[in-house]
């Protein structure tokens, strides 16, 4: 039986994605098979296969049943939102980070949110108020709800010097999220934590993540005035 050498799909993924952008394999090309490249790689099949679906989800190749991959004649660009830590995010504008827990509770979740994530009736939540500051300026305020049945760790985590973004992406990496976004109108609390006057506009971010098919958290992020969100494609 081959032996397969510890090689990542990270790895395989960069070097396809090289060949696709130098043209060595350009526009229309025909790609060898998953077996092929598992040979070339040393790897095993599946590390392939998910390289390559990394890769068609990225719009740089079309896999077919039957015809095989072939590089796409039309590259597809597709915007990719990171799911980011506020902290690298503050820090990386050369800023100040500050963390403050505002508020922690467990108790049965609200109808309307049982509703949205698809949980029992009254489920167990963890729901969490925190604020995040760019050099002692309101950078962003964060009110999120964790499932308990997915997460019961978190319901004894020391939460009052990192936020709970942080504690979940290092315990659960999850496996699906949904992101929307919306501009709102500051409501007196908002107003509050923002330092900003009741009705002004805000950008509000929504996600919510899922592990794989069981919800784990819903976070509503709502931004400073002026907040900016970039990305490239």
């Amino acid at each position: 039986m081959p032996r397969h050498r510890r090689i990542s799909f990270h790895t395989v993924r960069d070097e396809v994605k090289r060949r696709i952008e130098d043209r060595i394999w350009p526009q229309g090309t025909l790609l060898p098979t998953e077996t092929e490249l598992a040979q070339e790689f040393e790897c095993a099949r599946a590390t392939v296969n998910r390289a390559l679906r990394e890769l068609a989800d990225q719009g740089f190749i079309e896999r077919r049943r039957r015809s095989g991959t072939r590089v796409m004649r039309a590259p597809v660009k597709q915007a990719r939102i990171e799911i980011a830590v506020v902290r690298h995010v503050i820090e990386e504008q050369n800023a100040e980070y500050r963390y403050a827990l505002v508020d922690r509770q467990t108790g049965p979740a609200p109808a309307w949110l049982c509703s949205q994530l698809g949980l029992d009736r009254a489920a167990p939540v963890l729901h969490v108020l925190c604020m995040h500051y760019a050099d002692n300026r309101p950078f962003q305020f964060e009110e999120r709800w964790i499932n308990l049945a997915a997460v019961p760790e978190i319901e004894k985590a020391d939460l009052t010097c990192a936020g709970p973004n942080e504690w979940l992406l290092d315990a659960v990496p999850f496996t699906e999220a949904e992101i929307s976004f919306a501009a709102v109108a500051a409501d007196a609390r908002l107003a509050e934590f923002l330092a900003t006057p009741t009705g002004t506009p805000v950008m509000q971010m929504e996600r919510t993540t899922w592990l794989p098919e069981n919800p784990v958290t819903l976070a509503r992020m709502t931004h400073h005035p002026g907040f900016r969100l970039r990305t490239r494609y």
